[in-house]
């Protein structure tokens, strides 16, 4: 996997392998950190891969936990940037990787790990997926979830919500994945007038950073731009893949009902997962820390929602709410001074954690 280095107490202990779901799909893990520590699930977004938690010109979110003791496992998902699926495998959404993706993750990690505590880390529609997974009950026993971003209560703009409305009736119509880097489009295309379209909000004069950062023609920030390191910045077309289609319709749907539901309501297969996570929202069993940024104008206040909501109806779901000033939605990861302003919070939650169930363990 590019971009990934190795420092410190990694050196001995960088390790990648792939793995099959049970549906036939191909996925990636890469374990980094020291041998022996608890571990740490990062579930990467839409579109990107888990070198979202991994660049070298930062120091990322892999390299602060390694620090702090934490042993990382980052997935690439069938959404990810870097696997073939992303855009030559068969059409998927979020419901595939609930039920097909996470926990075929978590079995392999716990092949590795034992009985050693695993924390989930998830961003985005990660997030989204690890909620319909979870009140499946498909993933128990875990030792606490952060979620960016988005976890149980979806909720954007109203110009959001019709762009997606749009985008998913009528370019999907036309074509199945969206290009991230413009250039891949070229000036004769019969696309270049659309990519022109979703590309135009930004001052930026890279049209690749203008598509990226306005969630390709959803009209909401994913970054605030100057939190980018140069670097990042100038590899966007690097970082960001292109964004299969299929998973807008069950988008719009959990957006409309500002819930995590099941897409696939007819086919047995699914029937794990329940039709909306909320009312199963008691088979949380472990505590949650919902993560998002002052300025996240991809899902607004959604985590603030869904901390409300859960406070409200599930008092015995232990469930917390950080919000980091100044930071979007995408930047809580690949910004550049994330490590001294987001990653104190989930070290700090995943120390208070550990330090409460070992001394749980030691009075037992």
């Amino acid at each position: 996997m590019t971009g990934l280095r190795s420092t410190g107490a990694e050196l001995a202990a960088a390790e990648s392998f792939s793995f099959t779901t049970a549906d036939g799909v191909q996925l990636r893990l890469h374990r980094v950190g020291p041998d022996d520590a608890p571990a740490v699930l990062l579930v990467h977004g839409h579109g990107i891969s888990s070198e979202m938690f991994a660049l070298p010109e930062i120091r990322n979110v892999t390299d602060v936990l390694a620090e702090a003791g934490y042993q990382s496992w980052l997935l690439d998902w069938r959404g990810s940037s870097r696997l073939p699926h992303n855009e030559s495998g068969r059409p998927y959404t979020v419901d595939d990787v609930a039920l097909y993706d996470l926990p075929a993750a978590v079995d392999r990690i716990r092949e590795r790990i034992g009985e050693r505590p695993l924390f989930v880390v998830a961003h985005c529609i990660g997030a989204l997926a690890l909620a319909l997974s979870m009140t499946g009950g498909l993933l128990p026993g875990l030792a606490g979830v952060v979620a960016q971003g988005v976890f149980l209560t979806p909720k954007v703009t109203t110009s959001a919500r019709m762009r997606v409305l749009l985008g998913s009736e009528l370019i999907g119509s036309r074509m199945t994945h969206l290009d991230s880097d413009f250039r891949k489009v070229g000036l004769w295309s019969k696309r270049t007038l659309l990519y022109a379209a979703l590309s135009r909000k930004g001052d930026c004069p890279d049209p690749t950073c203008r598509m990226v950062q306005h969630g390709w023609g959803m009209g909401a920030k994913l970054f605030e731009h100057d939190q980018l390191h140069a670097r990042t910045h100038d590899r966007l077309s690097e970082l960001f893949g292109a964004i299969p289609l299929s998973v807008l319709p069950h988008l719009r749907q959990m957006e409309l009902a500002h819930a995590v539901v099941r897409w696939n309501v007819d086919d047995e297969r699914y029937h794990a997962l329940p039709e909306n996570a909320l009312d199963q929202a008691d088979r949380i069993d472990c505590p949650v820390l919902l993560l998002t940024g002052s300025r996240n104008e991809a899902w607004l206040d959604s985590n603030k929602l869904c901390y409300d909501v859960l406070s409200a109806r599930n008092p015995g779901v232990e469930v917390r709410y950080t919000e980091i000033p100044s930071y979007g939605h995408l930047d809580t990861f690949i910004g550049r001074g994330a490590a001294l302003d987001v990653f104190g919070h989930i070290v700090d939650f995943l120390d208070e954690v550990s330090a409460r169930d070992s001394t749980s363990a030691r009075n037992a």
